[in-house]
């Protein structure tokens, strides 16, 4: 049986051909770009947060004469954190919009559904966040601007021996998840071989409302620490119930815990615990500063997030190749995009390697005082 993702992608791709074919090469008064974000659904905040980084770049560039002499149209489509939705929005994007390349999307689940549809014609897919190793292997049109879960999940591990000084870890998955699936398997292997102990691993499904039953299982377990690479809804959710049955140990994850709903939901259950995630708006660049001050006056004063912050650069890292390529024709395009080198990104400065991902350096966030504090940087 096929995997859930290339399933919809096989249905979608034969949807595609009953639409009529558009213009791919940027032809008109505007370049097309499309965009799929999760704009409603559970985890509207992650595309809520990219959506409005892609859309200031876009708004800058624009301001600032457009590129190749055209203004830059951007075309948004809400996946509302639902299967099946990505696959519907690219096919609609690439077959009757005509854009001429997509950006998108935080979640892996939802990259990987529609990665294979952008692959099979041609056209180039960015993601701002999705860090499952597999999305990338998609194919050659298929980037992130974000670091994979494979340096992830050993910068975790290192973190939780060093850092947190935990000899023995409680792993807590989230089954439904492309993204806890793969974070989860990279954490264990590096930090099973670097002499650490993985002891119970259990999981649950995303969406779920009562983890008293695994979470009393691992307090019978008495690790050192809890590994919980879920999203921020479920894990605020574990948190309160941890802290309901006296489980003061301590509890830290990835990416996929940033977005101020976990504070919000999560309130005091969340102090103390720790995630990485791909930048801090507390990192002392110019380019940082610069796309906080803009973010702030574009968006009534809101602070950003890191997948703010990604959805700028994956913005950007697109109208930069539109620029080196010369064109926006499909082959030329893809080309100039896999060629990115040092570009300086308001998330920090990193290359475009061999397999499209992005070699840059992950950051720890510690949450105090109800706020996302940062902790320290871990380089690749």
């Amino acid at each position: 049986m096929k995997p859930f993702h290339l399933l919809f992608a096989t249905i979608a791709s034969l949807f595609s051909l009953f639409l009529l074919p558009s213009c791919k090469s940027g032809g008109g008064d505007t370049i097309k770009v499309g965009e799929f974000a999760s704009l409603t659904g559970k985890e509207a905040t992650f595309g809520t947060s990219s959506h409005e980084g892609t859309l200031l770049a876009i708004e800058q560039v624009n301001a600032a004469g457009g590129v190749l002499g055209k203004k830059i149209e951007l075309l948004t489509e809400d996946d509302q954190t639902k299967a099946g939705e990505p696959a519907n929005a690219v096919n609609k994007l690439i077959s009757k919009d005509g854009v001429v390349a997509i950006l998108g999307e935080v979640a892996s689940s939802r990259s990987l559904e529609a990665a294979p549809i952008c692959q099979q014609n041609k056209i180039p897919m960015i993601s701002p966040a999705s860090t499952n190793p597999t999305v990338t292997q998609e194919g050659d049109y298929i980037f992130r601007v974000c670091f994979n879960d494979t340096f992830q999940g050993g910068a975790l591990a290192n973190f939780a021996s060093g850092t947190l000084k935990a000899k023995k870890v409680a792993i807590l998955t989230d089954v439904k998840s492309d993204y806890s699936k793969g974070l989860a398997k990279s954490f264990k292997d590096k930090f099973s071989t670097s002499g650490g102990t993985v002891g119970i691993e259990l999981d649950f499904n995303g969406g779920d409302k009562d983890f008293k039953g695994q979470l009393t299982a691992i307090k019978s377990d008495a690790p050192d620490a809890i590994f919980l690479p879920g999203y921020y809804n479920d894990v605020a959710l574990i948190c309160i119930q941890a802290k309901q049955l006296g489980l003061a140990t301590p509890i830290f994850g990835g990416d996929g815990w940033e977005s101020e709903s976990l504070l919000t939901i999560g309130k005091d259950a969340v102090e103390g615990h720790y995630f990485s995630t791909h930048c801090s708006i507390e990192q002392p660049t110019p380019e940082m500063s610069a796309f906080v001050d803009a973010y702030k006056k574009r968006f009534n004063g809101k602070s950003p997030d890191a997948m703010a912050v990604l959805g700028y650069d994956s913005a950007m890292v697109l109208v930069d190749a539109i620029k080196r390529a010369n064109t926006t024709e499909s082959a030329a395009l893809r080309a100039a995009i896999a060629a990115t080198k040092d570009f300086s990104g308001a998330s920090g400065k990193f290359s475009l390697n061999a397999d499209r991902d992005a070699v840059k350096a992950l950051v720890f966030i510690q949450i105090k005082g109800g706020k996302f504090t940062y902790n320290a940087t871990v380089n690749p």
